[in-house]
């Protein structure tokens, strides 16, 4: 299927609107779960959209910068798994791990521009020292604008203008190396999940896992929606038991006060 000039210019705005959140982290909408759900409602293919933005949320899921180590690019990883496979007709698995050199340069992108706008430091510094807000605000806005103009940009000659060059190159793929692509994009969500838990994961969170692992091994429940609403239950049990007891020591210290 081929992506139109409107769904094109559709699919650049939208990444400049996630990625200028991306910048500044106001509303969090620059996650795959979100970035491809509305890719898919503009290419016309929602339960596609749904499909690529779970599995590209959970591979991005613990992955986080920290100190010289800086993760491919969540958002263009998110909108390219579903135009990936939209266009080529691939599964979301197999996209998922075709759209990984696409994270990887958006984020040499970044990292090179973050770098770059470090020349902005002495017009920053000079403005403060002068209390010049307005051109303070000035040098603070306009890197971030030069950055999400070129997600934009990459936006757009992926998706649109090199779209054609781009279908040539995943079709010419062999079948063995499409269906390697295809198991480690399986294999990513599991990847991530594991990164997330190994940072999140406390012996107070244990039983709630276990709980969560045997009603999804155990039960046919065709979905996850009643683990979430199981750990919705217990959270609330959770934090009212927490809350009884701090008010009782709250009580006993009250109590010995007197």
């Amino acid at each position: 299927m081929s992506i139109t000039l409107l769904q094109g210019l559709l699919l650049t705005l939208i990444v400049f609107v996630f990625a200028w959140d991306a910048r500044w982290e106001r509303f969090f909408v620059f996650h795959p779960i979100i970035t491809s759900f509305v890719t898919g409602l503009v290419l016309g293919d929602m339960k596609l959209g749904l499909e690529a933005g779970a599995i590209a949320e959970l591979s991005y899921l613990g992955l986080t910068t920290v100190g010289g180590t800086v993760p491919p690019n969540a958002l263009l990883a998110g909108v390219m798994t579903v135009v990936l496979a939209y266009k080529n007709g691939i599964s979301a698995e197999a996209a998922l791990g075709l759209s990984l050199p696409f994270a990887l340069l958006m984020q040499w992108i970044v990292i090179a521009c973050q770098s770059l706008f470090s020349g902005f430091n002495p017009k920053l510094e000079a403005a403060a020292l002068a209390n010049d807000m307005k051109k303070y605000k000035f040098y603070v806005f306009l890197p971030e604008l030069i950055l999400t103009l070129l997600y934009a940009l990459v936006a757009f000659l992926s998706v649109y203008a090199l779209q054609d060059i781009l279908s040539n190159f995943v079709n010419s793929f062999p079948e063995f190396v499409s269906h390697g692509f295809e198991i480690a994009g399986g294999l990513l969500p599991g990847l991530g999940l594991a990164l997330l838990l190994k940072v999140m994961l406390r012996k107070e969170n244990v039983p709630y896992l276990i709980i969560g692992f045997l009603m999804m091994s155990i039960l046919s429940l065709g979905n996850v929606l009643p683990v979430a609403l199981a750990a919705i239950a217990l959270a609330g049990i959770d934090f009212m038991r927490r809350k009884d007891d701090t008010a009782a020591e709250g009580g006993e210290n009250d109590g010995e006060g007197i």
